[in-house]
């Protein structure tokens, strides 16, 4: 990694797209003190996917820099529940539900950051004992006005969508967090920048010097439209197997890729732009897009799991075989059978209910190596398939039932 200034600022500024401001960093940066460097995470689902780690590459860049990285748990936002970008009041999640998500966020982060110099913090740790006078007094530092500047609340309050109180205090909240940790840097996505803002703004009003604030982009996930999530089904979970996160990446547009190597890889600019080049001058860029997945692979498995996972893919794509390394994952169904459009959809092979109906009509769908042509098929509990779509995307599943 670089250590000239210049070329560190390039660094962390590579995949940006806010940073208020730079002139504050670099001042930062040139006192030669490691900077207290956070970004908050509300623990609302079990698993994080790649989306979330732009996120954590970039803390990862701060941390080589020798700055301190702060991973802040947000147990007690989580109960408020972020209404950044909803059209209406998000279902509360309760404390063991927190609880449970925050435990698997702290056992996947050191795939990316460094175990010895990460700081794991809880928002509940303040808050929880910050009593209805302080909660008062921290609401005072903001307006209604102010608030309503916020988009997302703006179009509600003008569509006559209700705005429940607490979520006004999410922002406070948040911000707040800046205030206790004594943030010299934040990052967050762009959706985040509001929030991200309200924290500079609270720091000055408790007398701290306000954090510099850097953005990162929203990642595409398998479609190359929508941001990458679960509930879309067009993600990579880091908890992937070798063979499914190697064939999802695979799957991906010659123009994604771009955007992924941007955002997910660890190389230096200079290479990525070397494999630009090389593409433009005849590559093949299904070649280029293998080195990629074999990275990605690699940082989550192994080095040996990627190799296997790219001579797997190459045997089905050229012999239209199956992987014999294929691990079996565990899909649970609320009834005794379920929909194949639905399973495909849970694994991540299709972005919704209605692409998968779509592949399984176009023939791409095979259930134990047998093509499967009807929309309503369906799978039993109980029972193990091997499900494929395409030559790229194979997953080995055992139903179970959990009602």
């Amino acid at each position: 990694m670089p250590n000239h200034l210049e070329e560190q600022l390039a660094e962390l500024k590579r995949g940006a797209v806010d940073l208020i401001h730079e002139a504050d960093l670099r001042k930062r940066i040139e006192r030669g003190t490691p900077l207290r460097v956070k970004a908050g995470f509300d623990p609302t689902a079990p698993d994080l996917h790649l989306g979330h780690t732009v996120l954590l590459n970039k803390l990862r860049q701060f941390q080589q820099f020798g700055h301190d990285v702060i991973f802040l748990i947000g147990d007690f936002t989580g109960m408020i529940g972020d209404p950044t970008g909803k059209s209406a009041t998000r279902p509360r999640l309760t404390a063991a539900e927190i609880a449970a998500n925050a435990l698997t966020y702290q056992e996947q982060i050191y795939k990316i950051l460094d175990r010895e110099r990460t700081l794991i913090e809880f928002n509940s740790t303040w808050f929880g004992a910050m009593n209805a006078a302080g909660l008062i007094e921290l609401a005072a530092k903001h307006t209604v006005a102010r608030m309503l500047e916020r988009d997302d609340f703006e179009k509600r309050y003008k569509s006559g969508q209700p705005i429940a109180i607490h979520e006004f205090l999410y922002p406070l909240v948040q911000g707040y967090d800046s205030v206790a940790l004594r943030a010299d840097v934040e990052l967050g996505g762009t959706d985040q920048k509001f929030n991200l803002l309200v924290g500079r703004q609270l720091q000055e009003a408790y007398g701290q010097q306000p954090q510099v604030v850097l953005t990162t982009p929203l990642l595409e996930g398998l479609d190359g439209v929508q941001k990458m999530s679960k509930s879309l089904g067009n993600y990579v979970a880091i908890h992937d197997p070798p063979g499914v996160m190697f064939g999802k990446l695979m799957s991906i547009s010659d123009t994604l890729m771009w955007r992924y190597f941007e955002l997910l890889s660890f190389r230096p600019l200079a290479e990525i732009a070397a494999l630009r080049s090389s593409m433009a001058e005849g590559r093949n860029p299904r070649d280029v897009k293998f080195e990629l997945a074999r990275e990605i692979v690699a940082r989550f498995h192994s080095a040996e799991a990627a190799e296997r996972a790219q001579r797997d893919f190459t045997t089905r794509f050229q012999q239209g075989g199956v992987p014999d390394d294929l691990i079996e994952q565990t899909v649970e169904i609320p009834a005794p059978r379920a929909r194949l459009t639905g399973i495909l959809k849970d694994l991540g092979f299709a972005a919704s209910s209605s692409e998968a109906s779509r592949k399984i009509q176009e023939g791409a769908v095979r259930v134990d190596q047998e093509k499967v042509t009807n929309h309503a098929h369906e799978l039993l509990a109980g029972n193990a398939y091997i499900v494929s779509v395409g030559k790229r995307l194979f997953a080995k599943i055992k139903l179970v039932n959990i009602d």
